[in-house]
C-alpha cells in the first residue's frame, strides 16, 4: 500500500516535497519549485464553501503577519475549480493563493497522501516546507476539525534562520 492509499498517512517530515504546478487563476499556474529559497506552507482542505474550511482559511488569513515573519508563502489547495477559488478569495478577502487540484482530480493531493478517494476531496492536511523544499512538519487533522495555525507557526519557528 502506498502512502497515498493509506487512509491516515501523509508524507512525513524529512521527505522531499513533490513538485507540482497548479492553477491559481484560469490563466496562471504556480509551480512549487518557483518558491525555493523560502519556506512554504501547504494547506490541503476539502472544499471552499464548507464551514470548517472557511474558518480554517480565515484563521490562516488572520495569521499571515506571523507567517510572513518567517518569509513563508501560504498556499491553499483543494479540488475546487479556479472559478470557485476566485469567488471564495473575493468573498473572504483572503491574502494568499488558492490552487486548484481539479483535473486530474486530486493528483497533487494524492502525491502528498492528502486525498480522500472515498469522498472525492482533499484531506485536511498541513505541510511546512523548508527553503530547500523538504517537508519540515506535516499534520493530518480529522476532516471535521479545524487544526488551527499553532503547529504551523511552531514548525516555522523551528526552521533554521538564514
Amino acid at each position: 500500500m502506498s502512502t497515498s492509499d493509506s487512509p491516515d498517512a501523509i508524507l512525513p517530515a524529512g521527505t522531499q516535497a513533490p513538485d507540482f504546478s497548479l492553477n491559481a487563476t484560469p490563466d496562471q499556474a504556480l509551480a512549487l519549485h518557483e518558491l525555493r529559497g523560502r519556506p512554504v506552507v501547504l494547506v490541503f482542505y476539502p472544499a471552499d464553501w464548507s464551514p470548517v474550511c472557511g474558518d480554517e482559511l480565515a484563521l490562516f488569513n488572520t495569521a499571515l503577519p506571523l507567517i510572513y515573519k518567517s518569509r513563508a508563502t501560504v498556499l491553499g489547495i483543494s479540488v475546487d475549480s479556479v472559478w470557485c477559488h476566485q469567488a471564495f478569495i473575493a468573498d473572504r478577502k483572503l491574502g494568499f493563493e488558492l490552487l486548484s487540484d481539479f483535473e486530474p482530480k486530486g493528483a497533487v493531493a494524492r502525491r502528498y497522501g492528502a486525498y480522500d478517494a472515498e469522498h472525492g476531496y482533499c484531506k485536511r492536511a498541513l505541510f511546512v516546507l523548508d527553503a530547500q523544499g523538504t517537508i519540515a512538519w506535516s499534520y493530518l487533522s480529522p476532516t471535521a476539525i479545524n487544526p488551527g495555525v499553532d503547529g504551523v507557526l511552531d514548525a516555522l519557528d523551528a526552521l533554521p534562520k538564514g
